[in-house]
């Protein structure tokens, strides 16, 4: 054990945080987790129950490294081997039943680990690598994928058996060749005649059956491949690609001294992939598509294009995106959600795997966009949706307002609500036994994530993990103990390990934070509602000097639909703490959940609806109003800044409301919203061709004239999400239109997601001196 470091749980369970007070230094804290500390990552159980995995760093290294939680020892270790057999984690994507053989992917080849004997056995490698691999309950058949074919593994006599065989491309008919000279070579040489003779008789010999070929187009790729519980129906999506160019964007400070080029995703546009789900049926060696055309409102146009004159119906259907097909756990149907790409509507349907006809269970419509917990705002993100029993399935709905668990009998029809309220369900799973729910949910506050189950039979629901925190969790496979990662607004994550019962309090058994960061008394933020000017009420992290200064900063969180108004560890780490530096030169911080972020159901998900920066631009000039009317902050000294999403409102309040903020800094900044991503934008907006108005006036660039107070805009060359030539663009107009009071600084090897610390300094102290400079 001597190269295995070890911790005894008992020794930290118990840990002052903050007991001390230190000034705090902006070069300190802008080293995020090198400061605050490497909290636990990527927690995840051994199959055998008895320990739990993570990738953590306790000691100060250049990263990560694996670790276990050992429940018998309560004692943590560093695991020296990443596959030392006593911590095999196989990747099973239905692992419900606890059996002695557990089938992964073991580098590239299939193997199966015995949890009673603890032994590897490897089954089958090859040159080309095994993807994924999975089972359907109790069967002798493991399946694994290799490209995009489907294979299967015998139990019983250890055969292995290709089941699709997918061919890009036509199909080719063999002609008979009746030419003359086809002939005369026959006619004439004898080695010809032994040729053909061997080719009969190779081709009479038994070998391997290859499935029939399922062909498909070269603009299609193969994706969701699943299997019916009895083994006898394959189902599978084919996406036809919208092969829109990509974008591209440079690297300047590369090893080896010359610029490189680098590829990046498309620009929102208007043409959308499309897909279709076949079905196979191995013993037939047939292949069916799937029709969709009766979906309900299959052609109904959106209702935005009215503003254009274009009415009526499309004339054809729109593109959809199959979902992978949720089996039936005994008969010969599946679940399957389908998606229309301009993300207006979703249906669940029940596919009939024998002749492939659909039929339709619920139609959800939205005409903003389909979204929430559960649903997914991406067309291709699998939302919930689960059997709980032969005749009835689970899954989520924002029809109250809010995303909640319904329960649907597949044959009446008949919908049932599992959960309500003005809060919102997160990440549910089916217990083995199929009788419980387990959740995640905001239902005492909008600001925390606690942990819940709901008995099935009764409907009852049962809080395991309550109260102004925020956790993510894992189950053991055998669902006695929880794995928590818990955290509050000043303690960041900790991993703990608790029974899976009522009345458990959650303790850490990892120790994360370093000296420095323990040292700082920091505040914890207040949670208020501000009233905004349209009747509702905004939730807000507010930060209070002990001596007011007269000025305030707001900070806007990025993503949009985000939440960073709560009761646990922010996400931005660093931003938190340069506040706590901000309150300590004397100014009053508010970090306000605006318009659009998550966490409040869906009428606040879709309020910026083809008008981005209005209604959440509002939030913030009612918070600066709240600010001044109720705390005595002078109306002439408040700044705002933030990035992403949130250096766009700040644009957006300096160029739309040029005289409500004294100054702002627009980090990574979308200046304008057609040269962004496709899936987030149009959304939002629709797409540029179809909707022009909503990005026009979404957009800052149509704004720019209008900048009067002073703006830092601060962006990472090597950002491939929201990229260099956005802030760029921006630069230019202001130069075009002759104003002078803004700054750009670029950071040459930063992409959206800072990582180098001195960049991260020099674009706070750059922050911190606009501040100071405007608002003092």
């Amino acid at each position: 054990m001597s190269n295995k470091l070890i911790f005894t749980a008992l020794s930290i369970i118990c840990f002052s945080t903050h007991s001390f007070s230190q000034t705090i230094q902006l070069e300190e804290i802008m080293k995020g987790e090198e400061f605050v500390g490497f909290s636990p990552q990527n927690i995840r159980w051994t199959i055998d129950n008895q320990s739990v995995l993570f990738d953590w760093n306790p000691n100060g290294e250049l990263g990560r490294s694996l670790y276990a939680y050992q429940l018998k020892q309560k004692q943590i270790i560093k695991v020296p081997i990443v596959d030392d057999q006593l911590f095999w984690t196989p990747a099973l994507i239905n692992h419900t039943q606890i059996i002695d053989n557990h089938y992964f992917n073991d580098e590239g080849s299939l193997a199966r680990y015995h949890s009673k004997s603890k032994q590897k056995t490897t089954l089958y490698s090859s040159k080309e690598s095994i993807g994924a691999v999975f089972r359907n309950g109790t069967s002798p058949l493991v399946y694994f994928m290799i490209g995009n074919d489907l294979f299967s593994y015998s139990e019983i006599d250890g055969s292995i058996i290709q089941i699709t065989n997918f061919v890009q491309g036509n199909k080719t008919v063999e002609k008979t060749d009746t030419s003359f000279l086809y002939q005369q070579q026959r006619e004439l040489f004898s080695y010809i005649q032994l040729q053909d003779k061997k080719k009969q008789w190779n081709q009479e010999q038994p070998q391997r059956k290859i499935p029939v070929g399922i062909y498909y187009s070269k603009n299609e790729y193969v994706s969701r491949i699943n299997i019916s519980a009895d083994n006898r129906y394959v189902s599978f999506v084919l996406v036809m690609d919208s092969d829109e160019p990509p974008t591209n964007y440079q690297s300047y400070i590369t090893g080896d001294g010359f610029t490189h080029q680098r590829q990046a995703r498309p620009k929102v546009n208007d043409q959308e992939p499309n897909t279709r789900m076949g079905i196979f049926d191995p013993r037939k060696d047939t292949v069916y598509f799937v029709d969709a055309s009766n979906l309900t409102d299959i052609r109904k146009k959106p209702a935005y294009l009215s503003e254009y004159g274009n009415t009526g119906s499309y004339p054809t259907d729109r593109d959809i995106c199959f979902h992978q097909a949720i089996m039936h756990p005994d008969g010969n149907t599946a679940l399957v959600d389908i998606r229309s790409y301009d993300n207006k509507d979703r249906w669940i349907c029940l596919v009939d795997l024998a002749s492939g006809k659909l039929t339709e269970l619920e139609h959800q419509h939205d005409e903003a966009w389909i979204g929430g917990p559960g649903i997914s705002e991406w067309n291709e993100e699998e939302g919930t949706l689960f059997w709980i029993n032969a005749t009835d399935f689970v899954f989520q709905s924002e029809e109250s307002g809010y995303s909640h668990l319904y329960s649907m009998n597949s044959i009446t029809k008949a919908k049932k609500s599992l959960t309500s309220g003005k809060w919102e369900v997160r990440e549910p799973f089916l217990s083995n036994d199929k009788k419980t729910i387990y959740f995640i949910g905001n239902k005492i506050h909008p600001g925390v994530r606690n942990g819940y189950k709901l008995d099935l039979a009764s409907g009852k629901m049962t809080a395991l993990f309550e109260g102004n925190f925020g956790i993510e969790w894992n189950l053991s496979p055998d669902e006695k103990t929880w794995a928590v990662r818990y955290s509050t607004p000043t303690q960041p994550w900790e991993l703990c390990i608790v029974p899976n019962a009522v009345g458990q309090k959650l303790v850490p058994v990892t120790k994360s934070t370093l000296p420095g960061f323990e040292k700082l008394k920091l505040q914890t933020p207040e949670i208020i509602q501000i009233p905004s000017s349209d009747g509702k009420q905004m939730y807000s992290r507010k930060y209070t000097p002990a001596k007011s200064n007269g000025a305030a900063v707001l900070f806007v969180h990025g993503a949009g639909y985000l939440q960073n108004a709560h009761y646990y560890w922010s996400y931005y780490q660093r931003e938190m703490l340069f506040h706590q530096l901000l309150i300590e030169k004397g100014y009053t911080v508010l970090d306000l959940d605006y318009r659009a972020s998550e966490g409040y159901g869906r009428d606040w998900r879709t309020d910026i609806y083809r008008d981005m920066g209005n209604r959440d631009l509002n939030d913030y000039i009612d918070a600066k109003n709240y600010l001044v009317k109720n705390h005595s902050i002078d109306s002439g000294r408040v700044g705002i800044y933030g990035g992403s999403y949130g250096g766009f409102i700040t644009l957006m309040a300096l160029l739309k409301t040029p005289n409500t903020f004294n100054c702002g800094a627009a980090l990574r900044s979308v200046t304008d919203w057609a040269h962004y991503n496709h899936e987030y934008t149009s959304n939002i907006l629709n797409y540029p061709s179809t909707d022009p108005i909503a990005y026009k006036r979404s957009s800052p660039i149509y704004f720019a004239q209008n900048l009067k107070k002073p703006l830092l805009m601060l962006h990472g060359m090597v950002d491939d999400n929201v990229q260099f030539q956005d802030i760029v663009r921006l630069n230019q107009r202001f130069i075009e239109l002759g104003k002078t009071n803004f700054q750009l600084s670029i950071f040459p090897t930063e992409a959206h997601g800072f990582t180098f610390t001195p960049a991260w300094i020099d674009e706070y102290r750059r922050i911190l001196e606009l501040f100071e400079k405007n608002l003092r």
